[in-house]
C-alpha cells in the first residue's frame, strides 16, 4: 500500500506536483511552462525539505507517462529514476486519462484501482 508519495504530473498542460506526507497532500501548480529541469528539481526539493520528507523504501514517486510533450515527460522521469537510485523509493507510473482531476480523492482512487504500473519503459507522448 503506498501512503507517503510524491505525485509528479508534468505533461505539458497543468502541470503540478503533489506531495503526501503524513496524511497532509500539498499541491504546487507551475504557473508557467516549466523551461527546463531545474525548475523541477527546485520545486521537489524545496518541497520535500520544507516538510522533512524521509525519502526511503516506504516513499514512492509517481509519475505522469503521458500522453504529453516528450520533453516534459522525460525530464519528470528522468528526476523520478534519480531520486529512485540515489533513495532506494519506489516509482510508479500512471496515464493522465487515469486521473480526471489532480487532487487527493482521486489520486488514492488511481491507487486503490491499481491504475499505477512499476514498468515505466513506454511512456506516451502527443506528436
Amino acid at each position: 500500500m503506498i501512503k507517503d508519495f510524491l505525485i509528479i504530473n508534468c505533461t505539458g498542460k497543468n502541470d503540478k506536483i503533489g506531495l503526501k506526507i503524513n496524511n497532509n497532500f500539498f499541491i504546487h501548480d507551475f504557473q508557467t511552462k516549466i523551461e527546463n529541469n531545474e525548475t523541477l528539481v527546485s520545486t521537489i526539493l524545496n518541497l520535500t525539505n520544507k516538510h522533512k520528507v524521509n525519502l526511503d523504501k516506504n516513499f514512492s514517486i509517481l509519475v505522469n507517462n503521458g500522453p504529453g510533450s516528450f520533453s516534459r515527460i522525460r525530464i519528470a522521469l528522468s528526476i523520478a529514476k534519480g531520486i529512485k537510485i540515489s533513495n532506494n523509493v519506489k516509482i510508479f507510473g500512471f496515464k493522465d486519462k487515469d486521473l480526471s482531476q489532480f487532487n487527493l480523492e482521486n489520486i488514492e482512487v488511481l491507487i486503490n484501482k491499481n491504475l499505477i504500473e512499476k514498468k515505466l519503459i513506454k511512456p506516451l507522448y502527443l506528436r
